[in-house]
C-alpha cells in the first residue's frame, strides 16, 4: 500500500515539520509514503474561491494515479483509530494500492475536490490548521498500520 499526501506549501513551524518527518519515517516501515511539496500559489487580492480552485487543480493533478481519494473534511466521517485501521485493511483487500489523502490550504478544500473524493474523513470536530492536520494524519496512519500489524502502540 502506498499513501500519497500532497502538501500545499512548506510546513512553516519547525516542530510540526519535525513531527511530520518523524511519523512519516515510522510509517515507512509499514507502507510507502509520498509527500510531494506543491507550490502554495497565492494571488494577492484574488477571491478565496479562485485560490481554492487553483489549489484543487494542483492537488488533483498530483493524485492522478491514485486508486482512492480521501478528502480531509470537517464534515466528513470521524473514525476511531481502530476503525481507520479496518478501513485501510478493506481498501487494501479491494486492491486500492495508492491512496491519496488531500488536505486543503488555509482556506480548506475546494468543492470540486470534495465532490471527486471517494471518502471524506474528519480528524475531529475541532478545527486545526492545515499544518497540524498533516501531523495528525500521518500519526494516525502510522497508528492504524501498527494496529493492523498487532503492535501495542495504539493502546
Amino acid at each position: 500500500m502506498r499513501f500519497l499526501v500532497p502538501l500545499l506549501g512548506k510546513t512553516r513551524e519547525k516542530y510540526l515539520d519535525a513531527g511530520i518527518r518523524d511519523y512519516a519515517g515510522r510509517l515507512r516501515r509499514y507502507a510507502e509514503v509520498e509527500m510531494p511539496l506543491l507550490k502554495e500559489r497565492h494571488v494577492h487580492g484574488a477571491p478565496d474561491e479562485r485560490i481554492q480552485w487553483r489549489q484543487a487543480e494542483e492537488l488533483l493533478a498530483c493524485c492522478a494515479g491514485a486508486q482512492l481519494l480521501v478528502a480531509l473534511d470537517p464534515a466528513g466521517r470521524a473514525l476511531s483509530s481502530e476503525e481507520l485501521a479496518a478501513l485501510l485493511s478493506r481498501w487494501q483487500e479491494q486492491g486500492r494500492a495508492v491512496i491519496a489523502f488531500l488536505i486543503g490550504g488555509h482556506l480548506g478544500l475546494h468543492r470540486s475536490v470534495l465532490d471527486q473524493a471517494d471518502y471524506r474523513l474528519s480528524l475531529s470536530a475541532m478545527t486545526f490548521t492545515h499544518e497540524i492536520s498533516r501531523l495528525l494524519l500521518v500519526e494516525q496512519l502510522y497508528r492504524a498500520c501498527t494496529i493492523q500489524a498487532g503492535h501495542k502502540y495504539h493502546i
